[in-house]
């Protein structure tokens, strides 16, 4: 059996993989986003996005901040072998919004804004609140674990080299054309 902090470093590289496929499958069509999660509306990109490239035994990091800003600077990361480390999603379903941090190496989610609720005015409410507040931060985590979930069945198919690994950098070689 692996000692836990040598699985955690041997397999990290699947989180970066998993916002980096994340990434490609916003930008291109959310069919396969969607079908992971059927109450989804539309899941995008916030107002962060973090790479990392390990080049010549260097680490470097790229970080896109602020709305609107441009992710021309994390497609060239990408394509001198960047992965994404980190990113911010804007997650809509039915006629609400959350916004969150994704982090790739542990899939932890951070900076959770949940959909606004009603006011709790009375004492007897606050159960009721708390437990709306329980619902509505699973809807992110099983979020995160559906769309998980059809990242690694793609990820461990057969033709995923000649797949979507080749689709990816079709893409990232697009964009930055």
């Amino acid at each position: 059996m692996l000692d836990v902090s040598v699985a955690y470093n041997r397999y990290k590289y699947l989180g970066h993989e998993f916002l980096t496929w994340l990434w490609y499958q916003i930008e291109t069509g959310q069919e396969a986003l969607i079908a992971a999660n059927p109450d989804m509306v539309s899941l995008t990109i916030g107002n962060r996005i973090v790479l990392e490239n390990n080049r010549h035994n260097r680490e470097e990091t790229i970080t896109i901040r602020g709305d609107g800003a441009g992710l021309e600077e994390g497609l060239i990361a990408l394509k001198k072998g960047g992965k994404v480390t980190e990113i911010n999603l804007v997650y809509r379903a039915k006629e609400m919004e959350w916004r969150f941090n994704l982090k790739g190496e542990s899939l932890s989610v951070s900076g959770l804004k949940n959909p606004q609720t009603e006011r709790v005015e009375k004492k007897e409410d606050i159960e009721g609140a708390v437990l709306e507040r329980i619902y509505l931060t699973e809807q992110v985590l099983n979020l995160v674990q559906n769309v998980y979930g059809r990242f690694i069945r793609e990820r461990v198919a057969v033709d995923w080299d000649k797949g979507i690994a080749r689709e990816i950098n079709a893409w990232i070689d697009k964009s930055i054309e």
